[in-house]
């Protein structure tokens, strides 16, 4: 039995499960999110714990059991909690802002780099320049938060760029370091 797959996950006040043999739908005060389920992975409601099984022991069942179990656990918490993921502008003249849903980077290119926000996700600026990225579906929130770090990555010379919040670089020492 996967480890991850039997533990069962609790529901919080707010939240619904509307499950199908196909699908679960979980409804809360942020929002709603669907998965789809594979064949074999059986959901099941009871006395506010969901509880994700399987139907056979197929290698490819037993596969998906802990995957599936993560990703409903993460609805749960993204319906009720939100996730965020934050960004780091290093660089002297680096800053951005927030003007009509787009994100505009001035990050040391000769122009301003826009990125749109994708629906559901909200993108903030805090008093430090520092880029909050929002949102109830965690893979989104970490997909859009990879999409701007690429625009400008931290350079391995200066450390110059933008890094997730916590995230160490490591700096070389450059050409002349080696006389």
């Amino acid at each position: 039995m996967s480890r991850i797959g039997k533990l069962p996950i609790a529901l919080p006040a707010g939240v619904a499960i509307e499950h199908t043999d196909q699908s679960i739908r979980v409804k809360g005060p942020k929002g709603s999110l669907e998965q789809v389920l594979p064949v074999g992975i059986l959901a099941n409601v009871e006395k506010g714990v969901l509880t994700i099984t399987r139907g056979s022991e197929d290698r490819e069942v037993r596969a998906k059991h802990g995957l599936i179990r993560a990703l409903a656990a993460n609805m749960v918490k993204g319906v009720t909690e939100g996730f965020e993921r934050k960004l780091v502008i290093q660089g002297v003249g680096f800053k951005a802002e927030i003007k009509q849903r787009n994100l505009l980077l001035t990050v040391g290119f000769s122009h301003p780099v826009v990125s749109a926000m994708p629906v559901g996700i909200d993108i903030t600026i805090d008093k430090t320049g520092m880029i909050i990225v929002q949102g109830i579906d965690k893979q989104k929130v970490g997909q859009v938060a990879a999409e701007i770090r690429e625009i400008r990555e931290p350079d391995s010379y200066k450390g110059k760029g933008l890094r997730y919040l916590g995230e160490t670089v490591r700096i070389k020492a450059g050409k002349s370091a080696t006389k």
